[in-house]
């Protein structure tokens, strides 16, 4: 090795350390060791495969573009382990998915809505407070509402603006493929301790790890143990805590401490809200007026589904030269529009809503005022009103012949509720999810 090496890399290594603080430093940086030059690499050795994978997740990028700096002729950064030829950086993280963050996905491009406004308030202030006011924060919602771009954003945010408190997104998956890696490498202390190690840690998707024992046991304690020392942990999952029935019990108890904030299902202004932030971000698209309208207005699904929806419009006008017309639209978006075009009918909703609350389906239509009767009664009437196309008077005569300004009153009263009852708030948005499956 020769000495010029050692040169280029201490200079790496002081820059890093100005930029991302001594603890950071300390913990990811300082063990790596300096091997030498492997066609056109820097070659790094690291004492373990989880510091290598972490290391290729939060500074391969930097790494090699200040190895670049401080020598044209070095293109890349190689980690190994124990002298071994591992992956590169980049191929570990693209195996392992370690905390590689999506740029796309920042607080600036996430628009918020009813829906979501609590979620994303509280995502906001995790990254922004280096003191932790709610611990763990645990985000749920269906698929494609938003999850994982207020994770990642949490992320983003916090290593632009406080680097050295150390970061790791993990999807569940991906934990288990560690935790099960380092088992079968006999090298689950320095999982554990690099783990635990961190600020803030953050897993997504949770549920995945339904009838894993062992992880369950190993997440367990980890989470306890950064609880314990006043680290943040963010968490998400497709339900609540407590709807998480193969999770264990103490487990779904503690995800439950801090705070819990639902995503509800996008509603309309919310939706072409995101299309219309979309479309801005696209340069000479001719789009018909009408046809941001008619997405936002049928394909009411998931976010993904609707931004996808929009991108297969954009390559399409591009291939074909020529503005979206409404027609054109419909063409090509035909498959989807027809999958969401499916009709939910107020008597779908009686029928799940009394099986929910586990009252007679006849309760929807009878002059019964007893609360266990009333609520369900009203949370049905709501969601006629807000998933159907009928008039506030056919509802109220599917009602048992109410009045219409019975409806307006429920209506009123679950929408208010929902801001204070969680519980309710939580019923009504797997009541929505199923309805709409």
């Amino acid at each position: 090795m020769n000495g010029n090496l050692d040169t280029v890399w201490a200079r790496i290594q002081a820059r890093l350390s100005a930029e991302i603080g001594d603890g950071a430093y300390n913990s990811w940086i300082r063990p790596l060791r300096l091997i030498g030059r492997e066609r056109g690499s820097l070659r790094l050795d690291a004492p373990s495969k989880f510091m290598r994978d972490w290391v290729a997740s939060h500074y391969s990028e930097r790494l090699r573009v200040l190895a670049a700096t401080e020598d044209e002729s070095l293109t890349g950064i190689v980690v190994k382990v124990g002298g071994k030829r591992e992956e590169t950086p980049v191929e570990a993280a693209n195996e392992a998915d370690v905390s590689v963050l999506d740029p796309r996905f920042r607080f600036d491009n996430f628009i918020v809505g009813k829906s979501n406004e609590l979620a994303y308030a509280a995502a906001l202030g995790v990254a922004e407070n280096t003191k932790v006011k709610y611990n763990p924060l645990f985000l749920h919602g269906g698929v494609g509402l938003g999850k994982t771009h207020l994770m990642h954003a949490i992320a983003w945010h916090i290593r632009e603006q406080t680097p050295d408190r150390r970061v790791l997104y993990l999807s569940a998956e991906k934990f288990m493929l560690l935790f099960i890696r380092a088992l079968r490498d006999k090298d689950a202390l320095s999982f554990k301790e690099q783990l635990r190690s961190v600020d803030v840690l953050m897993i997504d998707d949770v549920q995945f790890f339904s009838r894993k024992d062992s992880t369950q046991e190993e997440f367990f304690h980890t989470f306890n143990d950064l609880v314990d020392r006043n680290k943040q942990v963010v968490i998400s999952a497709d339900r609540s805590p407590s709807g998480l029935e193969d999770i264990e019990e103490r487990i779904r108890s503690r995800l439950g401490w801090g705070l819990v904030a639902d995503i509800h299902q996008t509603d309309y202004e919310l939706r072409l809200g995101i299309l219309q932030s979309k479309l801005d971000n696209v340069d000479g698209m001719e789009m018909a007026d009408g046809v941001v309208a008619m997405l936002a207005d049928r394909i009411t699904s998931n976010v993904r589904e609707l931004e996808g929806a929009l991108n297969r419009l954009v390559a399409f006008a591009e291939l074909v030269g020529r503005p979206v017309t409404l027609e054109m639209a419909q063409d090509v978006l035909q498959d989807v529009l027809r999958a969401n075009d499916k009709r939910i009918t107020i008597d779908e909703i009686q029928k799940r809503v009394a099986q929910h609350y586990n009252i007679k389906l006849a309760d929807m239509h009878s002059p019964r005022r007893a609360r266990n009767i009333a609520r369900p009664r009203q949370v049905a009437m709501y969601l006629s009103k807000v998933l159907t196309s009928r008039s506030l008077p056919e509802i109220g005569r599917k009602f048992g012949g109410r009045d219409h300004t019975t409806v307006i009153h429920a209506v009123k009263r679950i929408e208010a509720l929902q801001q204070t009852d969680s519980s309710l708030a939580e019923d009504i948005s797997l009541l929505r999810r199923l309805l709409q499956a």
